[in-house]
């Protein structure tokens, strides 16, 4: 039954990623935290962190932002030889090498002996006149032509009876179309001016000029055997002549051979030879000023730098890049010491250290990704000002970082945290010092732009104000980079700065939940969040415990008045304050605040009292572990009451027990811890003294500072407040406030006639006492040696 309110309330989502860190964290415990000492764990995590920021910050340093270059283009800034360089031109070596091959003359071959259809066509008019002989009937069949043409040779030589002098004029114009250097036109493309020709016969080689010496296509010489044919026939039918040039052209072949392998062969070792250009360069050379215009020796100048850069001194400038970064840690570890023991931070050192070192890797990831947007759109544009990247860059979101630490840890760390990533844009921007001065302020006007996280819209108004120190910031680095000022150059700095901070108001509100939880932090957002009256848990207080319900609240405002006093943390006291008493909800009657009438501890032996007593604070954590109360909440639980005893009740069961029966004491006692915390010392004192005056029959200033005394000197003698780190003029400001609080709240009222309600007759009981217990005076107040008011104990049987 005690549960069954909260099976009706679906829980939280932060309950879900509350399991979800807890499950990751006990396999990390798993597997790391029990296999290595801690301290090895704290060099392994330090180097990580290290290597993961050298590994984003390694592949811009010491790199010439040059890729983007064409030639022709504008160059954006002065651009400087990092160290003596020599490098291979490849731009100018492929040119040589192209050169020499172009130079290279095509081999050809000359195959006169190809030139063999004079020969053909004689065997086949000879072969053709034997079948005539030897067939002189047309009954035994007709000669067949054997060489080139169709059937209509055959009748056409045989009809002009194989006259000698046709076949010497044809067998002369074969010859002469078929004469000198004939090639083919497929292989056209391989002629220079000059070639090399190798005699196929005698393998003499020789160099010709093609334009001064004939040479002819093999589509030329069909062409001239064509016209010769019809001038020696001119006489015969077009038909007889065509059919004789069809038994003629095809004997036509090329005299000249492209020798592609002899050609290629030399082409190589021609290329071979070419010695490569090379580039030199000298430490601090200028290679390139803002304003020149790019050339082709600049891009290759450009290229070995950038290959300098990435391969020969690689290892060297990642042992430096690595050493320098490793060095920035230690500055920030050393920093988050002295800060933790001077100032009471929400996290623990280690955790503190690693959501600032994860802060600086991801914003790290941001600006990377930033500047190479950046030099994308830049790139895309060739007139100014769009053209150039350090403009748009003004738009990265310098100062996430540093807002995420400074809403959930502390201001100090994250101008460190500010200060490494200024530094780190530096290394990836190519103007880099000024960049860093941009990223540093736009860090310090987001941090020191909000007092307090009070609210969600707090992290948009410091988001904003970042984003007009970033305008103004922008005009001031184009002014001291000496680049021209135009109109539309201010405006587009201007429109990237306010763009730069309300990218901060995203990325930094996208991290705020997530490192909530991840780390279990807890700001003042989620505690005012846990403040809201309608939460299930707070709304079953108030109806079931109301006197507990209004005892927690008046504690609350005890609580933050006295935190606010000492500088602590007042909004956290008094969210915890509401929480403290969840427990009394297993029985709220059994509470004096709750009780109307007789007290049900007089039916009850002492020992089921304490233990009834006893077990709202396990009671309470269990609802707190339910609900996913975060645990700087669910703290206030336990160390209200720390380790003090029932003793009224512990007295109560030794005078009830029999003689010689001892009494376990350790039955009367909260299991604790003592209040570990400020806030939770402020919350014990704050919900004793509530108590104590709540029950005091005549509240007055003179009773409330005796009582409060009283419950103060009784905690600090019972050794209550031994592991918390006040102080004792803390304590003296804290009991000035709770007394100043406490007669603010009871302090008389005025009476005003016609409007006094009317006296109550004698003897009747008063509110107060139907509520519960009252006493005439504080030394009446039943407060046990921990300074517990122990209301509870006090029997109130009507006799």
């Amino acid at each position: 039954m005690r549960n069954s309110w909260l099976r009706h309330h679906k829980r939280s989502p932060a309950f879900t990623i509350r399991q979800a860190r807890e499950a990751l964290s006990q396999k990390i415990d798993r597997y790391f935290l029990q296999r290595f000492p801690p301290r090895a764990l704290k060099i392994g995590g330090f180097i990580l962190f290290t290597f993961v920021s050298t590994l984003l910050l390694g592949g811009e340093f010491l790199r010439a932002r040059t890729e983007n270059y064409r030639e022709g283009d504008v160059v954006r800034s002065t651009v400087i030889s990092p160290a003596d360089i020599s490098a291979i031109d490849a731009r100018e070596t492929e040119r040589r090498r192209a050169a020499a091959i172009e130079a290279v003359r095509p081999v050809w071959r000359y195959e006169p002996a190809r030139a063999a259809g004079a020969q053909k066509f004689r065997a086949a008019w000879q072969d053709l006149q034997r079948q005539a002989a030897t067939q002189p009937n047309a009954e035994q069949g007709e000669p067949v032509w054997t060489g080139e043409g169709d059937g209509r040779v055959a009748r056409i030589i045989i009809a002009h009876r194989f006259d000698p002098e046709i076949l010497n004029d044809l067998l002369r114009l074969l010859r002469e179309a078929n004469d000198g250097y004939v090639y083919d036109d497929r292989e056209a493309d391989n002629l220079r001016p000059e070639i090399r020709l190798v005699d196929g016969r005698t393998g003499a080689q020789s160099i010709i000029s093609t334009n001064q010496t004939p040479l002819k296509s093999l589509s030329m010489a069909r062409q001239t055997l064509r016209a010769r044919l019809n001038l020696r026939l001119k006489d015969w039918p077009t038909e007889e002549r065509d059919a004789i040039f069809g038994a003629l052209a095809p004997l036509l072949a090329p005299t000249l051979i492209f020798d592609a392998q002899t050609t290629e062969a030399a082409r190589r070792e021609a290329a071979a030879s070419v010695p490569p250009a090379t580039i030199t360069l000298k430490r601090n050379q200028v290679i390139a000023r803002e304003g020149d215009t790019v050339t082709e020796h600049m891009l290759a100048q450009f290229e070995a730098v950038q290959n300098y850069g990435a391969a020969q001194r690689r290892p060297h400038h990642f042992i430096g890049l690595f050493l320098v970064i490793a060095a920035l840690y230690w500055i920030a570890w050393k920093f988050t010491e002295k800060r933790s023991s001077t100032a009471s931070l929400s996290l623990s050192l280690e955790r503190a250290f690693m959501l600032l070192a994860l802060s600086v890797i991801v914003e790290t990831i941001l600006m990377r990704v930033g500047f190479t947007v950046a030099d994308s759109i830049a790139s895309q544009s060739l007139r100014p000002p769009t053209n150039d990247p350090t403009l748009w860059s003004f738009a990265i979101p310098f100062a996430s970082a540093a807002l995420l630490v400074a809403l959930l840890v502390d201001t100090q760390l994250a101008f460190i945290t500010g200060l490494i990533t200024a530094l780190f844009a530096g290394l990836l921007a190519p103007n880099g010092m000024l960049m860093t001065f941009y990223a540093l302020t736009s860090s310090a006007a987001a941090i020191y732009g909000i007092h307090r996280y009070r609210e969600r819209q707090s992290v948009t108004l410091a988001g904003l104000f970042a984003g007009a120190v970033n305008a103004l910031m922008a005009l001031a680095v184009i002014l001291a980079a000496q680049q021209p000022l135009t109109l539309n150059s201010a405006l587009l700095a201007a429109g990237c700065g306010i763009a730069g901070g309300l990218l901060t108001t995203i990325f930094t509100s996208g991290g705020l939940p997530i490192n909530e939880s991840l780390f279990g932090i807890l700001t003042d957002v989620k505690l005012l969040e846990l403040s809201n009256a309608d939460l299930p848990i707070l709304s079953q207080l108030a109806m079931r415990a109301p006197g507990t319900n209004q005892h927690s609240h008046a504690v609350s405002q005890l609580a933050e008045d006295a935190c606010r006093a000492i500088g602590a943390n007042a909004l956290l006291a008094r969210i915890g304050a509401l929480y403290h008493d969840i427990g009394k909800l297993a029985a709220p009657e059994m509470f004096v605040e709750n009780q109307t009438g007789e007290n049900p501890h007089d039916h009850l032996p002492p020992e089921r009292s304490a233990r009834i007593l006893i077990h709202h604070v396990s009671y309470g954590l269990k609802l707190a572990k339910e609900i996913g109360l975060p645990k700087q909440i669910a703290d206030f639980i336990p160390q209200h009451h720390g380790t003090r005893t029932l003793h009224f009740f512990l007295r109560k069961a030794q005078a009830q027990a029999a003689p010689g029966q001892s009494v376990d004491e350790s039955q009367f006692r909260y299991p604790g811890p003592k209040p570990q915390s400020k806030e939770a010392a402020v919350m014990m004192l704050a919900d004793s003294c509530e108590a104590a005056v709540r029950s005091l029959a005549r509240p007055d200033p003179e009773n409330i500072s005796a009582i409060v005394s009283r419950i103060f000197d009784a905690v600090v003698s019972d050794g209550q407040l031994d592991e918390c780190d006040l102080s004792l003029r803390e304590l003296t400001k804290i009991r000035e406030a709770m007394t100043n609080s406490l007669i603010a709240i009871y302090h008389p009222r005025v009476d005003y006639p016609g409007f006094n309600p009317p006296e109550e007759p004698p003897h009747s009981p008063s509110e107060r006492e139907r509520r519960g217990a009252s006493y005439a005076g504080p030394a009446e107040v039943p407060i046990s040696k921990g300074g517990e008011v122990e209301d509870e104990a006090i029997s109130r049987r009507s006799d």
